[in-house]
């Protein structure tokens, strides 16, 4: 059941040239489930919704990842409030896409840009309550510079057998031992089994939109997709 409260709120950390991390303070606990999201009160018509970056155990204090250029009032409008008031009024939470863990089927998570803080809080709590599920992570992404936390994903993929890391690169210079292309492709190439998966996605309409229809295209039962974007698309 969705509340509105009233939050002390920071810019916390710049994470690359384009996302921050914003920091609130809820005036008490709120219980939310991995993958929900929280809607920042810009006015009575004007709600905008930001995923929450935490896991779930952390319920008085919640992470968003926050992209916003220039040209891109709809987030730098939320950044200027935070800045200037140091406050915001929030609805939260809200989504039905959010995780499953009592299932036994393996798990996707497929990520575009700044869609990654909602599989990060599906990834926080798999790692906390069911590192035995088979999950795998594709964070889809321009340049490595905007896979803002990839060192820390390494390193969790390296500690725990279950869980795959896979970052995709539309433009990789070098080196790059993962993906180039697009990131549901990636997904397609080598996920095994991609039928019995469960998959949770974010990003923009359009890349949930041909997921969707390439995944199904692909067998795989519209069931087992999980976006917010799907009720609006």
């Amino acid at each position: 059941m969705s509340q509105q409260m009233t939050c002390k709120v920071e810019i916390s950390r710049q994470l690359a040239d384009a996302v921050w991390e914003v920091r609130l303070q809820l005036p008490q606990p709120v219980a939310f489930k991995a993958g929900q999201y929280l809607m920042v009160v810009m006015g009575e018509r004007d709600k905008r919704p930001f995923s929450i970056a935490s896991c779930p155990s952390s319920d008085s204090e919640w992470l968003l990842h926050i992209g916003a250029t220039p040209d891109n009032s709809y987030a730098m409008e939320v950044l200027d409030k935070i800045r200037a008031e140091g406050e915001v009024k929030i609805e939260a939470p809200d989504g039905i896409a959010f995780y499953r863990q009592d299932s036994d089927k393996p798990a996707v998570l497929i990520a575009g840009g700044t869609g990654f803080s909602y599989a990060y809080s599906i990834l926080q709590q798999h790692l906390r309550a069911t590192p035995e599920r088979p999950l795998t992570l594709y964070w889809g992404a321009k340049t490595q510079a905007d896979l803002y936390l990839h060192d820390e994903l390494e390193r969790l993929a390296s500690e725990h057998e279950h869980f795959d890391y896979h970052p995709v690169l539309e433009d990789a210079a070098g080196d790059w031992p993962y993906s180039i292309g697009l990131v549901h492709q990636a997904v397609m190439t080598r996920q095994q089994n991609l039928q019995n998966c469960e998959v949770y996605m974010a990003g923009r309409f359009e890349m949930v939109r041909v997921i969707r229809d390439d995944f199904v295209a692909q067998g795989v039962p519209l069931e087992n997709l999980y976006g917010d974007a799907l009720s609006f698309i």
